[in-house]
C-alpha cells in the first residue's frame, strides 16, 4: 500500500467536533497530538505536499474539532486538537479532553491507529501538557514517534543539546524512535513518511 500512496490526492474528510462524527472507513489512521502552536498544520502541508489544506490557526487552539485528512483513500492523517491553552474557559478544556479521550477510547477504528506522532516544540522541549500525553501514550501502549518540530530556530549547539534532552527524558522511552523536523527547511519529511509506510505497511 505504502509505496503507491498518492499524497496528492487528499482532502479534509470532515472536522468532527462530536465523537458521533468519526467516520467508520476501515483504513489505517496516523495521529498528530501536540501543544496548540506546534506546528500540526505545517507538518500535515508539508507530508502531502499542499501549502494550506491543513489551517494553521492565527488564535492557537481556538478550534476544538478532530480534523480527518483522507489520502488516497487509504490512509487517515487525524490532526487532534491542540492542547495547553491557558486562556480557554474550564468548559472548552473540559470539550478538549473529552473528544481527545474519546478519539482513543471510543474510535469505531482504534485497532487501525497505526501510529501517533507527537509533536514537540525542540525550542521548548516536553512542558507538562507534553509529558501528561506522553504518560498516557506509554501506559496505553500506543505506538508513538516523537517529532521534535521547528529545527531551524536552534543553531548546532543547541539543537545537539535539544535533542539529547529529548532522548534522555524520562516521559521518552528509551527505543522511541525520535525525528527533527522543519517545515521551513523540509528536514525530517522524508524520514517521518517512512516511519508512516512502515507502520501502515
Amino acid at each position: 500500500m505504502a509505496s503507491n500512496l498518492n499524497l496528492q490526492n487528499a482532502n479534509l474528510l470532515i472536522s468532527a467536533g462530536e465523537i458521533r462524527q468519526f467516520p467508520s472507513a476501515d483504513v489505517p489512521q496516523v495521529a498528530l497530538s501536540g501543544r496548540s502552536n506546534v506546528g500540526k498544520s505545517s507538518l500535515i502541508n508539508t507530508l502531502l505536499c499542499r501549502k494550506a489544506l491543513a489551517r494553521v490557526s492565527s488564535a492557537p487552539g481556538k478550534t476544538i474539532t478532530i480534523n480527518f485528512y483522507n489520502v488516497d483513500k487509504k490512509l487517515f492523517l487525524v490532526d487532534l486538537p491542540g492542547y495547553g491553552f491557558a486562556k480557554r474557559p474550564p468548559q472548552e478544556k473540559a470539550k478538549w479532553s473529552a473528544l481527545t479521550d474519546g478519539f482513543f477510547t471510543k474510535n469505531p477504528n482504534i485497532d487501525r491507529l497505526a501510529l501517533v506522532l507527537q509533536l514537540i516544540d525542540l525550542k521548548v522541549g516536553p512542558t507538562a501538557d507534553d509529558v501528561m500525553m506522553l504518560s498516557y501514550l506509554t501506559e496505553a501502549e500506543l505506538p508513538f514517534a516523537v517529532i521534535a518540530t521547528k529545527t531551524d530556530k536552534l543553531n548546532k549547539t543547541e539543537r545537539a543539546a535539544a535533542l539529547q534532552a529529548l532522548r534522555s527524558h524520562p516521559a521518552i522511552p528509551a527505543d522511541t524512535v525520535i525525528i527533527p523536523f522543519s517545515a521551513q527547511t523540509g528536514e525530517g519529511k522524508n524520514d517521518v513518511l517512512n516511519l508512516i509506510y512502515e507502520r501502515i505497511g
